[in-house]
């Protein structure tokens, strides 16, 4: 088993925390982005679009950080963290919160990762207004978390799944900029963010960021 990608990547980061939840034996394969290894002919073969992580389990080969965390999930499910629900409406309603995730959370959550933490590292101004939509944004993303949260210990059910995963790489950034007072304001919100931040697997992941 072989994960292709690079350790400060945050879709990499998704299929890095998957594999250490299930304590599988992998080679983690370090793209070296910075080089275009990514765009090389060998990488290509593995993601045609290339982009990290790439996945590689005998003869299958996947791309995509959810479709990877899906597989490893299903194909290992009776190892280390169970991550899926075995009872299909149980699953059905993990599955709803995955696709929050994916289609609520992300997209104004990396927008503010963008402007917060990246772009000042780059030497980039930061776009207030942009900042401000995507905080309203994700303040009311927050809001439905807050409810939902007051129901169920973990975003999809009782038990930490992908839904609640998923998060993991993008939350861990928003965590170190001013965003972070919008989680810790709503109690449930702020509850779940360090319980799942606090995962031992993650730490593994943020280990090997450095």
């Amino acid at each position: 088993m072989k994960l292709h990608g690079s350790p400060i990547s945050t879709a990499a980061q998704r299929a890095l925390v998957a594999l250490y939840e299930k304590e599988l034996e992998f080679d983690f394969v370090v793209v070296d982005m910075s080089k275009g290894e990514h765009k090389s002919e060998s990488f290509l073969s593995l993601n045609p679009f290339g982009q990290v992580p790439a996945f590689e389990d005998g003869d299958l080969k996947l791309f995509e950080s959810r479709a990877v965390t899906q597989y490893i999930a299903h194909a290992y499910a009776d190892t280390g963290t169970k991550l899926i629900c075995r009872n299909e409406k149980q699953m059905a309603v993990v599955s709803v919160w995955m696709e929050v995730e994916a289609q609520q959370f992300n997209a104004p959550s990396t927008a503010l990762a963008w402007e917060l933490f990246y772009n000042p590292m780059l030497g980039i101004v930061t776009d207030p207004k942009a900042v401000e939509e995507n905080e309203a944004k994700l303040a009311k993303v927050l809001d439905v978390y807050e409810a939902r949260l007051a129901k169920s210990k973990y975003i999809g059910c009782d038990c930490f799944t992908l839904a609640d995963l998923h998060h993991l790489p993008i939350l861990q950034i928003l965590m170190t900029t001013p965003v972070k007072a919008a989680f810790e304001s709503r109690p449930n919100v702020s509850r779940w963010a360090s319980e799942i931040l606090s995962r031992p697997a993650w730490k593994k992941v943020v280990a090997l960021r450095g």
